[in-house]
């Protein structure tokens, strides 16, 4: 025989099972549901019943009403959570299956920083499923984080560039090309409405609160951009749709938004190895670096609000330091030079001296 308890919960009876044949056992069960209730708490039984999907709906809920600027790669680490966590309870979401996500994801060679990502995604929706009155969750189990290398090396040769965008369907050259100039956020030349451009003048506006540290910020297009820009209007006009984005997506009928098959057999034909999107944007602040502009004018173009994140970019790399010793060596070069010319210009004024002095 099986014990069945009952409980009330806002004037509504509850039967559970207690699993059990021992009264006190059962009696136990009932003293710690009634505990949980009076706490303002659901009854663990309810607790059993949350999914994986109930969490990860309400976590990206929680970006749209908090307008969070990175809600494209919110939405794209839920996707790779639900391949293994979708419809699994709440209480099976343990560290060992977590430990076997991670494997699972390395094995599909994603990065330490993608995966952490990943996890970071899942770790907040349990945390918010707790914070809910009453709450959904009553743990957060813990959740191991991958060790990541900070230091960002990826960046395009001019060469290899063009032949990454040429691989590329039509509908991304120009908006590869836009980024690849400015330095701009994957979200925010996505997000770019024609609101903000102005055409005539050559300026595109974001307005404070639209980037992601909410700063406004002017960019003044060169010639290879207007070209683009006023291609992407012609092209809208002529198909007599016009749409408040600047850049679309292959079919014409809204943003660009997930790219990621296309962008890694571009760079498989291009032959460059494999390649970010994000690489463009550190490849800009390289590029406007090496041609002379002021580093504070870089940062206000890309959108870099600190110099410590700027420096995070990690824009030096193979034929820079080569460069650096090239230049080292002439200037010492010139030292010695000039150490030479001082010296022997010493050893004259000395010599005159004493002739001087003999001949007096």
């Amino acid at each position: 025989m099986v014990w069945w308890i009952k409980h009330h919960r806002n004037g509504k009876p509850y039967r559970e099972s207690s699993g059990t044949g021992k009264k006190m056992v059962a009696k136990k069960l009932l003293e710690r549901r009634e505990g949980e209730i009076a706490q303002g708490k659901l009854p663990g039984v309810e607790f059993e019943k949350i999914t994986f999907d109930q969490l990860a709906k309400g976590f990206l809920a929680d970006y749209r009403i908090n307008k969070k600027k990175s809600l494209t790669r919110a939405e794209g680490s839920v996707d790779h959570l639900k391949k293994y966590f979708e419809g699994m309870k709440v209480p099976a979401i343990t560290t060992p299956r977590i430990n076997e996500y991670i494997e699972k994801r390395l094995d599909e060679e994603a990065s330490n920083g993608t995966v952490n990502r990943e996890l970071s995604a899942l770790k907040r929706m349990l945390t918010l499923g707790a914070r809910q009155t009453p709450p959904i969750v009553d743990r957060v189990p813990h959740i191991p984080m991958l060790k990541e290398n900070n230091a960002r090396k990826g960046f395009f040769e001019h060469n290899e560039f063009l032949a990454m965008r040429n691989a590329l369907p039509v509908y991304l050259r120009g908006f590869s090309t836009y980024a690849y100039k400015t330095g701009w956020r994957l979200s925010e030349i996505t997000d770019l409405t024609w609101s903000r451009v102005d055409r005539h003048q050559g300026i595109v506006r974001l307005e404070t609160g639209e980037t992601k540290n909410n700063e406004g910020r002017t960019v003044y297009l060169d010639e290879v951009l207007k070209e683009i820009i006023n291609s992407q209007w012609e092209a809208q006009k002529n198909n007599r749709v016009m749409l408040p984005y600047v850049f679309l997506n292959e079919k014409g009928d809204n943003k660009i938004k997930r790219f990621d098959k296309t962008w890694n057999r571009a760079c498989k034909n291009a032959k460059i190895g494999k390649r970010i999107f994000h690489d463009l944007r550190r490849t800009a602040v390289r590029n406007m670096i090496r041609s002379g502009i002021p580093e504070r004018v870089a940062m206000m173009v890309s959108g870099h609000r600190t110099r410590s994140v700027f420096d995070r970019y990690n824009i030096v790399n193979a034929a820079d330091l080569k460069e650096a010793v090239n230049r080292q060596s002439e200037y010492l070069e010139k030292q010695v030079l000039q150490t030479l010319g001082t010296n022997s210009g010493t050893i004259v004024d000395i010599n005159e001296k004493k002739a001087n002095q003999h001949v007096g």
